[in-house]
């Protein structure tokens, strides 16, 4: 088994958190969340949809509220204060300009050192990747790039937004190339994270729990890090 070097993250004390929908954070990357925020770390969230069309039986009227409620009650469990809700349709995510446009805008409004995403391959261990997760990560990178470009979205400049260079994308959920050493109380608080959306995991039988799923993934992680628990992260230098 390849052996995962420990991600540095001494310099590294303003990240943003870019996914498509609620709940996406918790599937492990919420555990580092915990303890960068327990080490005074910044962390904020930005969701690109409210995740409207993620419970069959329940309109999305209604499901906005809900989710919404979740996921803060989720922030909370991790340390996040900072969060914020975008408006693009669940299901319909694209990588437009405009999408790209949104993402560089709280990009210069943060400030971030580095930024997360969870993984925009195609195909996953678990199957084939849903179109939000890889539009996100997709128009993720690209606004990373559009941040730091005086020359591009200088609109945003007339607004007082300087550009910004994130110097770090930490990908959640792909082939690692290294690990976020994690306490096993970060674990627990990522396992309650998840089991925060308690009405969006019923609305799915097959669901694996939360407090088997969690542990198994940064466990593991953990034994290629040399550590108990870990956090497994493809980084990129931006």
């Amino acid at each position: 088994m390849t052996e995962l070097p420990i991600f540095d993250d001494d310099d590294v004390n303003r990240l943003l958190c870019i996914v498509a929908h609620p709940d996406d954070m918790e599937y492990g990357a919420s555990a580092a969340v915990a303890k960068w925020t327990d080490q005074g770390k910044s962390v904020s969230y930005l969701l690109l949809t409210r995740g409207e069309a993620g419970i069959r039986e329940m309109s999305p009227e209604k499901v906005i509220t809900l989710r919404e409620g979740e996921q803060r009650q989720a922030c909370t469990i991790v340390g996040v204060v900072d969060l914020e809700i975008l408006d693009f349709p669940d299901g319909l995510l694209e990588p437009s300009i405009e999408l790209r446009h949104a993402i560089a805008k709280k990009i210069r409004q943060f400030k971030p050192d580095a930024v997360m995403v969870t993984n925009w391959e195609l195909k996953m261990p678990w199957g084939l990747n849903h179109v939000d997760h890889r539009a996100a990560g997709i128009a993720t990178i690209d606004a990373i790039r559009d941040a730091d470009n005086p020359w591009v979205f200088t609109d945003l400049k007339d607004d007082g937004l300087e550009v910004w260079k994130a110097d770090k994308l930490l990908v959640n959920g792909a082939d690692p190339t290294h690990a976020v050493v994690l306490d096993e109380e970060h674990v627990d608080r990522a396992v309650r994270s998840l089991e925060a959306h308690a009405v969006y995991l019923e609305a799915l039988p097959d669901h694996p729990m939360p407090s088997d799923m969690i542990p198994e993934i940064t466990s593991e992680a953990g034994t290629r890090a040399g550590v108990k628990y870990a956090l497994p992260v493809q980084v990129f230098d931006m």
